[in-house]
């Protein structure tokens, strides 16, 4: 699909404008640093809306060999690994509306864009994604398998918080393009696991409110060495099922 950039009215840029800024008010604060210098490296201003063809993705290429791919919606675990795996992020193309400002029933492009796209000029994070995707390949057809595989993502890509100078950050794009999500996730009331992959792969996750607690990294490239052995976890699993 193309992004159609020649669509997008008045109105769209408007709401991308009030969303960017909305979010920069405090994003700076609280998120990660390579978050921060990833949203200087793609070029995203709050003017208007990016232009994944001419703006984004020649930046992109250059900085990892990263792409943003742009699809209609949610798409299937294969279709979503396989763009993954050839290093192409599937994100969305239309815009909410005001009156869908505070919720979504499914993420749209700011979500997928502004929330994502940063942290794929951050090598580490993108070897890491790379590198799930292969595995999640492998198991494309073991549904209990691909099940925790969507945990590993839902609480690092989407939900993942980092320890920075011995201060929490946030990096996961589903936290990171929502304003309410920004300041929950924070507060100490709220529990914070150290990251434990075996941990990760046990905890189901929730799609319709904010999460229960929060995983912390201490690194990208603990993120990205976590990876390396799940394979022997995920044949565990399969194993204690026959």
């Amino acid at each position: 699909m193309d992004q159609a950039y020649h669509r997008y009215t008045e109105a769209d840029h408007l709401m991308w404008r009030q969303l960017f800024e909305h979010q920069m008010e405090q994003l700076p604060r609280i998120a990660s640093k390579a978050y921060l210098e990833g949203i200087e490296k793609v070029g995203f201003v709050s003017a208007h809306i990016p232009d994944f063809n001419r703006e984004t993705n020649p930046k992109l290429r250059a900085l990892t060999g990263w792409e943003v791919y742009v699809v209609p919606g949610l798409i299937p675990h294969r279709e979503f690994y396989t763009h993954l795996h050839n290093r192409q992020f599937p994100a969305s193309s239309w815009l909410r509306k005001p009156e869908q400002i505070d919720y979504l029933e499914e993420p749209d492009m700011f979500h997928d864009t502004f929330g994502h796209v940063p942290l794929l000029s951050n090598q580490s994070f993108c070897d890491f994604m790379a590198h799930l995707s292969a595995v999640a390949l492998k198991y494309i057809d073991q549904e209990e398998v691909l099940e925790r595989i969507s945990r590993l993502y839902w609480y690092t890509v989407e939900f993942g918080l980092i320890r920075e100078d011995n201060v929490l950050k946030i990096y996961g794009g589903g936290i990171i393009s929502s304003a309410g999500e920004s300041q929950y996730c924070l507060q100490e009331s709220v529990p914070k696991i150290d990251f434990d992959l075996a941990r990760v792969l046990d905890t189901p996750y929730h799609i319709d409110r904010y999460q229960d607690h929060y995983f912390v990294i201490q690194s990208y490239d603990q993120l990205y060495e976590s990876v390396t052995g799940i394979e022997s976890l995920l044949d565990r699993y399969l194993a204690s099922e026959v």
